[in-house]
């Protein structure tokens, strides 16, 4: 129970009388004094910090993240409202850095303000679901029987069909729109996170610190909640951040084919959507630069995933 919990087992050790008593901790060489152990959080920022490529992630989504908030401050134009007398023109156009689109609108502003609709139909899913795929894992994971196989059961049917072809079949059933999206991309993600919560609970339910928490009397919900939750929830969260990169990349391809964001709405899918047909006549970078976006937060979303899975990982969680 004491290993598990990252807690050393209190052994008598002999001191310098010969007399038994505490193990004792690393001495300071300057004072002498026992050192203080790092807590585990240290710990695991500090195994986060040495993926370089984590950490250069975790920068990019958080200037994102300060991007989307700040649009409209940020934003030199109205991203919806074009000039149709300036059309298609083209990167490092006076008071246009990036140019702009087939309509005559500033693709910088559509960007700045495309993060903000992109970032939250990845990531408001994600963060919806997580809490109810973790309680829906736990209770069938840990009761298993009749009560965990008929959920699980339930969850089967939609875990049947492909992340993205549910998404999108949702999605036509709903109908575009920015709420009608999230919701189908919600519906998508709950059979995948909750089995990700279920395998996770049945692992740690057969442990030896589950068993003692049974024969000490301890009631079911604090065995889920206090024993169970803090195990559980790790793997979930790392498994959360990756799919937000694909949620990112399912966004933009749902609001392509039409069925996600509605124009003129600036959103990365859409702004794709638009450029891709003037692709050929030699305006790439209608199209190329909010792909970009969507290729640069997608990545960093999943290198992010990486680098927390690796910080949770207590054999990388060196002083």
């Amino acid at each position: 129970m004491s290993s598990i919990l990252g807690t050393s087992p209190a052994v008598d050790s002999p001191d310098g009388n010969g007399k038994k008593g505490r193990p004792t901790s690393e001495a300071d060489p300057q004072s002498g004094e026992p050192a203080q152990r790092p807590s585990r959080v240290m710990l695991a920022f500090r195994a986060f910090m040495r993926d370089r490529m984590a950490a250069v992630a975790a920068v990019i989504l958080l200037l994102t993240i300060a991007v989307a908030i700040f649009a409209p401050v940020l934003s030199p134009d109205d991203p919806t409202i074009g000039d149709s007398g300036r059309r298609l023109e083209g990167i490092g156009t006076e008071g246009h850095v990036l140019g702009l689109d087939g309509q005559g609108r500033d693709i910088l502003s559509r960007l700045i303000w495309g993060t903000r609709y992109s970032l939250s139909v990845a990531v408001f899913p994600v963060l919806v679901v997580l809490p109810v795929a973790l309680l829906i894992g736990l209770v069938a994971g840990y009761a298993k029987g009749r009560v965990g196989e008929t959920l699980m059961r339930l969850l089967d049917v939609l875990f049947a069909f492909p992340l993205v072809l549910l998404a999108i079949a949702l999605a036509a059933v709903l109908g575009a729109g920015l709420g009608n999206v999230m919701l189908a991309i919600s519906i998508s993600l709950i059979p995948y996170m909750a089995r990700v919560a279920y395998t996770s609970t049945v692992q740690e339910s057969s442990r030896e610190y589950i068993e003692a928490a049974r024969a000490g009397g301890a009631r079911t919900p604090e065995i889920l909640f206090k024993e169970l939750l803090p195990n559980v929830v790790s793997p979930l969260v790392v498994y959360a951040t990756t799919l937000c990169g694909l949620m990112v990349v399912l966004a933009a391809g749902l609001s392509f084919l039409g069925v996600g964001i509605i124009p003129p709405t600036p959103d990365w899918g859409i702004m794709t959507a638009d450029g891709a047909g003037v692709l050929l006549e030699g305006y790439a970078h209608v199209a190329t630069i909010p792909g970009l976006a969507i290729l640069v937060v997608a990545l960093s979303f999943n290198l992010l995933g990486d680098g927390v899975r690796d910080a949770l990982d207590p054999r990388k969680q060196t002083t």
